[in-house]
């Protein structure tokens, strides 16, 4: 049987391995996933966005850096013990060394981003909660990483997760997002095994195709200086909420 979201103890997250394996230095892959969000930041204005949402944060701060350039204020929503003490820690005392290539490429991309690593994190607030809690049309953008594919290993409840994600933004609101390709059931760490429901760009259009405008879909390759957890590349999402409801909808 498949392994769904529910069957699964996400506080106990192995922080520290994933950081290790995946953040401690910047990767070519999420290198291209910043340039990429990046251009999109840039068509918005600075600081515009009253309300946004890191829908799932996990440990990982440069969805954050990002977004700070457009937000006033980000909740960063967190279901996993492990990650929020995490989070919280790193506003608490300033982020680890390790971010701050991240926050410099951020920055290079997006000069609206403030010049430090803790001034651009002010804005952040961490909340501990399930992502499929959250009320329809609270946030004005939503960005989403590695975490819809990454939930279960059932692809209805991927799409369910990426509904949740549409449904929490404004109509006519922003959506940022990126996905592990044909990520398999995979380990963090020595023995950690977590879900994984492979998806590649058509299905993730098929699932942001109806509940969207503007979107636009693209890859980009598997990257060899990350640990081999099976995926083939990235997949990379922008796009906007409807506006008004799909016909027939």
């Amino acid at each position: 049987m498949s392994i769904r979201n529910d069957d699964v103890n996400w506080d106990g997250w192995p922080v520290e391995d994933y950081l290790t394996e995946n953040y401690r230095q910047l990767h070519p892959c999420d290198a291209a996933v910043i340039a990429h969000h990046a251009a999109y930041y840039r068509t918005l204005p600075a600081g515009g966005l009253a309300r946004t949402v890191e829908f799932g944060a996990g440990p990982n701060l440069y969805p954050l850096l990002l977004a700070s350039a457009v937000s006033a204020g980000i909740d960063a929503v967190e279901a996993g013990a492990a990650n929020v003490a995490y989070l919280r820690r790193q506003l608490a005392t300033g982020p680890d060394d390790s971010w701050r290539p991240f926050h410099s490429l951020c920055r290079q991309l997006d000069p609206r981003i403030a010049a430090s690593p803790p001034a651009a994190l002010a804005r952040v607030r961490v909340v501990h909660g399930d992502v499929r809690a959250l009320p329809p049309g609270t946030y004005e953008l939503a960005s989403m990483h590695f975490v819809a594919e990454g939930a279960s290993e059932a692809f209805d409840e991927f799409a369910a997760f990426c509904g949740h994600f549409v449904r929490c933004v404004v109509p006519g609101g922003h959506l940022v997002a990126a996905f592990m390709e044909n990520l398999p059931t995979y380990r963090i760490g020595a023995t950690s095994r977590w879900p994984g429901c492979p998806v590649d760009p058509e299905r993730v259009t098929r699932v942001f195709a109806p509940l969207t405008e503007e979107l636009d879909v693209t890859r980009i390759d598997a990257d060899p200086t990350l640990p081999e957890y099976g995926d083939t590349g990235m997949v990379l999402l922008t796009g906007r909420t409807r506006s008004r409801p799909a016909r027939g909808g």
